[in-house]
């Protein structure tokens, strides 16, 4: 005989009764039926699972052993069933895609915009810091589309069983304090920034290295590193206490101004990644228009950006994609932009 769920609700049903008389009445069994059935599935795991006295049964060691797996496995199955309901209603009501990405403005705004695009679509997000994550969840198909980037020409996470195809490209500014010296500028040279102490968020792609190497062309090696949330980097950033690189979409925050560094030493490439044979073609599609729209309405909200361009004489709706690249794309440990 092999062992069935029901044979285990039925050893959880005895437990809980105490007797084999009182479990036959809930199973709605007769007595002599219910203790065959419990031989049998005591011969199949290999021992007694319940001894039997006057005041009704109590488990053995091996019976506490399979009680106490069954709480984990009924209520796992129970969710299972539960979910596969819900996944099969929402199949037959509409369409459903399971959104990931990289701290950052785009994730928000792609929601939003599919929500109004497609309604009947049922949207979940999740949020990561390591791109190599979301890749996997990509590849393993528990991710429909994933919102990431990289520096510069650097390669994106798992090139070989994904599609990834770019957003857009930005400059990457710095944030300082208002009352920063430098904050005045229209624009900053690396250079300037040689004494300070940065604020970074996580990550595990290639700006870190990315960064250093413009710093070292810069003539310095940047002499302090926080790395937190983003969060915690705009406060360092406000007090004085850091100076941090963003992206040039990088909300207005009070207290804090951002600039773009002379001559472009670093750009960021936002990338919208998907598995093939996942997903239909009109769906990749539509999700990678509306998440280059959702970029370019981020531009559109930046003052800095928007004076950026106007200075370099382009259209805001455009020019973000035609930003140069950053020459380095060693791949290493990475710290990336808010």
């Amino acid at each position: 005989m092999e062992l069935e769920l029901r044979h285990l609700r039925t050893l959880r049903t005895i437990a809980e009764a105490g007797s084999l008389t009182r479990a036959a009445t809930v199973l709605g069994l007769a007595q002599p039926a219910l203790s065959a059935q419990l031989r049998r599935i005591e011969r199949t795991l290999g021992g007694a699972l319940f001894e039997r006295g006057r005041n009704g049964v109590r488990a053995t060691a091996l019976g506490e052993l399979v009680l106490e797996r069954t709480r984990v496995v009924l209520p796992a199955v129970s969710e299972l069933q539960q979910e596969a309901a819900e996944f099969a209603r929402g199949r037959r009501q509409g369409e459903r895609l399971r959104l990931g990405g990289t701290h950052g403005p785009l994730l928000g705004a792609l929601v939003d915009r599919l929500a109004d695009a497609a309604p009947g679509t049922s949207l979940t997000t999740r949020a990561s810091w390591s791109e190599r994550e979301l890749a996997g969840l990509l590849a393993e198909g528990r991710l429909d589309f994933a919102l990431t980037g990289t520096c510069g020409s650097a390669p994106p996470p798992d090139g070989t069983h994904l599609v990834w195809e770019e957003i857009a490209v930005d400059p990457v500014f710095v944030m300082l304090a208002d009352t920063h010296p430098l904050a005045r500028g229209r624009e900053i040279d690396l250079a300037a920034l040689a004494d300070e102490a940065w604020a970074c968020v996580p990550g595990d792609g290639c700006f870190a290295d990315c960064f250093t190497a413009a710093c070292a062309r810069a003539g310095f090696t940047p002499r302090r590193m926080y790395e937190t949330d983003t969060a915690s980097c705009v406060h360092l950033v406000q007090v004085g206490r850091a100076v941090g690189l963003c992206r040039a979409t990088f909300p207005s925050t009070p207290g804090l101004t951002t600039r773009p560094l002379a001559g472009t030493p670093l750009v960021w490439r936002h990338l919208l990644g998907w598995r093939p044979a996942g997903q239909r073609p009109d769906t990749a599609a539509t999700v990678l228009a509306l998440s280059r729209k959702a970029h370019e309405d981020a531009a559109a909200r930046s003052d800095g950006y928007t004076r950026w361009l106007a200075h370099r004489g382009e259209p805001a709706a455009t020019a973000h994609r035609r930003t140069g690249r950053a020459s380095v794309s060693a791949r290493g440990r990475d710290a990336r932009l808010p």
